[in-house]
């Protein structure tokens, strides 16, 4: 079903990458969840009311707000195709984030709205009714649900967008929410015993749950997040694939919204070659990155000294001593100022995000010590940096 609608409402759905494609995904996942939230409100404010259930009304009433998600979710793909003007050089595609962070905050609300009134159920309890129509039609709607978040699952993950993936990590809540009311109702029937208010209490709690979460995976591309090393490991074997690079470090990636990016790293290049010959491997590398990856990507060249002997073999010792204190250490922008008494070795430090301030120049000490014990005429001069990468999967 989901290829079917794709093939038949996605003009070009092949190419994701274009943001016409992506907004016609966007209103294709709009228009189905606007369709089927509101088809099950409807029911399910109509068997809420026959049994007199508070939580199958509550129910209802989150799909009515996930219906009002999809209605957000579209405004925020329209909106964000806007392409840059004077004001956003950058374009606008931060506003579908935004998009999700609405559909967060409003799921957050009804679920806490549907905390209070089944708490009031609790406390001034009234009579339901059993009708066995009731099951077949939530049985339906989580059959629907189940298949709204593996449908917005798969868009969203095809278009890199949040806003679809938040969408169906809220239709799963509802999966879990709606298989509660069931038993509630299911039990009432068999046993005779109403715990209605208390599966409404349960419900509104996965929705705020769910809310937060969707909230969370939101802020993230907001505020600014770590590299992903998926990414990191892309974007740096693509650029020293390229001959005359010798290695890259320092790289950032600024996200302006999906699949809009631009980031900036420094090139390690021969410091031989003559400077217009690197500077037109670095402009191929950059045209090649927007045409491959859509990516803006900026790159600044460190020479690096490759014949002296001398120098590579107090970097291969430098390398030695940092891996031997903490594997996850590296180092670039490797010089030497050499003597016959005194050798100043001067280098940038890349330590873990852990590292704090104290830790950090108690580091510079062990390492300068290290480095003076295998050969007493070096003093280390370092520049201690953290890794943009993410560090929980680095």
């Amino acid at each position: 079903m989901t290829e079917f609608l794709v093939k038949r409402f996605v003009k070009d759905y092949q190419q994701t990458e274009a943001v016409q494609v992506r907004t016609a995904y966007g209103t294709l996942s709009s228009m189905v969840g606007i369709f089927c939230n509101m088809l099950l409100f409807g029911a399910k404010l109509l068997i809420g009311l026959l049994i007199n259930s508070i939580s199958v009304m509550a129910d209802a009433f989150n799909n009515l707000s996930d219906a009002a998600s999809s209605i957000i979710g579209f405004i925020g793909v329209k909106m964000a195709e806007k392409p840059a003007d004077d004001d956003h050089p950058f374009g606008h595609g931060r506003i579908e984030y935004i998009a999700a962070f609405i559909v967060a905050f409003i799921v957050i609300q009804v679920g806490f709205s549907l905390f209070k009134t089944s708490l009031n159920k609790i406390l001034n309890p009234e009579s339901m009714s059993f009708k066995w129509i009731s099951i077949v039609i939530l049985s339906l709607s989580v059959a629907v649900k189940l298949w709204l978040s593996l449908f917005n699952r798969t868009l969203g993950k095809r278009i890199n967008s949040k806003v679809m993936l938040a969408t169906a990590a809220d239709a799963m809540g509802d999966v879990v929410t709606t298989s509660a009311t069931m038993l509630s109702i299911a039990v009432f029937g068999i046993f005779g015993v109403n715990i209605d208010g208390i599966v409404g209490i349960a419900v509104s709690v996965v929705v705020m749950i769910a809310g937060v979460n969707i909230a969370k995976d939101t802020l993230a591309p907001l505020i600014g997040e770590a590299i992903d090393p998926q990414l990191y490991e892309q974007i740096t074997n693509f650029v020293e694939s390229f001959e005359g690079i010798l290695g890259t470090h320092d790289l950032i990636v600024h996200n302006y919204g999906p699949s809009k990016s631009m980031a900036s790293i420094h090139a390690e290049v021969p410091n031989d070659v003559n400077v217009e010959r690197s500077h037109e491997v670095i402009d191929q590398i950059e045209h090649e990155a927007a045409r491959r990856f859509g990516l803006l990507l900026v790159i600044h060249m460190d020479p690096v000294e490759t014949h002296d002997g001398r120098i590579r073999e107090f970097r291969d010792m430098l390398g030695e001593v940092l891996t031997e204190l903490d594997s996850r250490l590296s180092f670039h922008d490797f010089r030497m100022v050499d003597g016959v008494e005194h050798i100043n070795l001067i280098f940038d430090l890349v330590v873990p995000r852990e590292y704090k301030a104290a830790v950090q120049d108690n580091l510079k000490a062990r390492i300068s010590a290290a480095v003076r014990k295998r050969d007493p005429r070096c003093a280390c001069v370092i520049t201690v940096e953290n890794s943009y990468l993410a560090e929980a999967q680095k």
